[in-house]
């Protein structure tokens, strides 16, 4: 395999484990903003306790799937910096109110009105910034962003405000809920909570199918060659099926309240429709102006970030994995839970 295919590769990697993880911390702030009925209260507990340790931890993997696209492919980078200069700058923004609003709310004073002025800008930003993600992704899968020589000619706004464009950034408002909402079972310290977000889990998964519909069938206009690559292409049938399986699985097993394994069937049904937007595009970065190959750096820059690739991910991994086993939530009735709930 050549070496920008393996790099580029890579990079999908990072973006998909950036959903998983990533992305279910938006999807808390969604619930965050959608929590009702008498446990409420507990329901945002819940939601603070789980991601309150790690939230920004989940942000490398897009710090390093911009370094490896910046890197590795820096025409492409420079491209997309341009054409979507916009809703990249709302983002960056979105994740820096977000990240603040849910600091300072975790240190104000409980039930006071400042405290529920920075748990609506943490909500409603946990709102936008998926959705801005999703539309920048649908633009990089379009064929609306054009490019003459270096310079791009679309201009900075037709690209990510496209149908296709928003269609994307619904899919992915919902997918964050529906991981966020699945995890959350899990994470839940009673049947009563594990129950609401199940509730919540199985309707934000039922609306996947017709967000994802809407998507393929606006992608015939909007994405030719994503259409054409999750329609017409041999892994198409394979990748369809697999994360129908999988969607159901995870229906299934939340249905049966078999919460743990239903992590692993949600996961797997996310990461494969972000696989299968990386996989149908290829080999273009932007379509139709810059594949991985004409986008790519010299040899000898793709051959050392990939060394530096595997070292970081030695030692990354391990202690990814170690942060989030010391760091696992806590009942609030436990030692380290009313510690925990004091912090946050």
């Amino acid at each position: 395999m050549p070496i920008e295919e393996v790099l580029g590769f890579a990079v999908a990697g990072t973006f998909v484990l950036y959903a998983l993880l990533g992305g279910a911390d938006f999807g808390g702030g969604v619930w965050d903003l959608l929590a009702l009925g008498p446990r409420k209260a507990e329901q945002r507990a819940l939601i603070a306790r789980a991601i309150g340790p790690v939230w920004e931890v989940n942000h490398v993997w897009l710090i390093v799937g911009l370094v490896l696209l910046f890197s590795g492919f820096p025409r492409a980078f420079a491209a997309l910096s341009v054409a979507l200069h916009v809703p990249l700058t709302l983002l960056v923004l979105g994740i820096v109110f977000r990240g603040t609003a849910f600091t300072f709310r975790a240190y104000d004073t409980r039930g006071d009105a400042v405290e529920r002025r920075w748990g609506v800008v943490f909500s409603v930003a946990s709102v936008v910034a998926p959705l801005l993600l999703g539309m920048c992704v649908g633009a990089v899968a379009s064929d609306a962003i054009r490019m003459q020589g270096h310079a791009v000619v679309s201009g900075f706004f037709a690209s990510w405000l496209s149908p296709f464009a928003v269609s994307v950034g619904v899919l992915t408002l919902g997918l964050f809920a529906f991981l966020a909402a699945v995890y959350l079972t899990h994470e839940a310290h009673t049947p009563q909570l594990a129950e609401d977000f199940r509730r919540r889990a199985l309707v934000t998964g039922g609306l996947l199918f017709p967000l994802a519909l809407a998507v393929l069938l606006l992608s015939k206009e909007g994405a030719p060659r994503v259409w054409t690559g999750l329609s017409q292409t041999p892994f198409a049938l394979a990748l369809h099926v697999g994360t129908a399986v999988a969607a159901v699985v995870a229906f299934a097993l939340l249905w049966t309240r078999r919460f743990r394994a239903a992590r692993v069937a949600a996961a797997t049904q996310a990461g494969l429709i972000v696989l299968g937007w990386a996989v149908s595009q290829a080999p273009y970065l932007v379509y139709p102006g810059l594949t991985l190959r004409s986008a790519a750096a010299s040899p000898v820059v793709m051959r050392l970030l990939l060394v530096a690739l595997a070292v970081g991910a030695v030692t990354v991994v391990p202690s990814m994995v170690l942060l989030f086993r010391v760091f696992r939530p806590q009942p609030p009735g436990t030692a380290s839970g009313a510690q925990e709930t004091t912090a946050t």
